[in-house]
């Protein structure tokens, strides 16, 4: 077996679609609400048990979406992502998917709050950058 590099001062790029197994069981576990209201660690750490079942065979994606998905509940204790959440209802959680995807990621500083504002400020049609939308009817599923 080959050992993969990891750069953590640059986690990988992920698609929607592996970001959104710890966030669907997120929500099948009644924590729908998570990025509003955050998650203890043993609730963070059952997803992830959850995240590496779900990629046995893929360890980087397994650990991308792990820091992601851990990048993605801390950025959204800033106040001014809380007050966007409210504003625009679950919605926004498949925006905030998306874009904690494919934004740049440092593991040790998180991603940048004011990018992430700013990118879910604006309706989809609106942002400069255009990726396939995922919906909250996908997330759901």
């Amino acid at each position: 077996m080959s050992r993969t590099m990891f750069n953590p001062s640059d986690v990988p790029v992920i698609s929607a679609e592996a970001l959104l197994v710890p966030m669907r069981q997120a929500i099948a576990n009644g924590q729908g609400l998570a990025l509003l209201n955050g998650l203890s660690e043993d609730n963070i750490r059952a997803l992830e048990a959850h995240v590496w079942s779900h990629f046995t065979h893929d360890p980087q994606t397994r650990l991308a979406v792990a820091l992601r998905f851990r990048a993605l509940l801390d950025v959204f204790a800033s106040r001014r992502l809380k007050a966007l959440f409210l504003h625009n209802g679950f919605k926004l959680i498949a925006r905030a998917v998306q874009e904690a995807s494919s934004q740049r990621l440092n593991a040790q500083f998180g991603f940048k709050s004011q990018k992430f504002v700013a990118a879910l400020s604006h309706a989809p049609s609106q942002r400069a950058h255009s990726k396939p939308e995922v919906t909250f009817t996908q997330m759901a599923a």
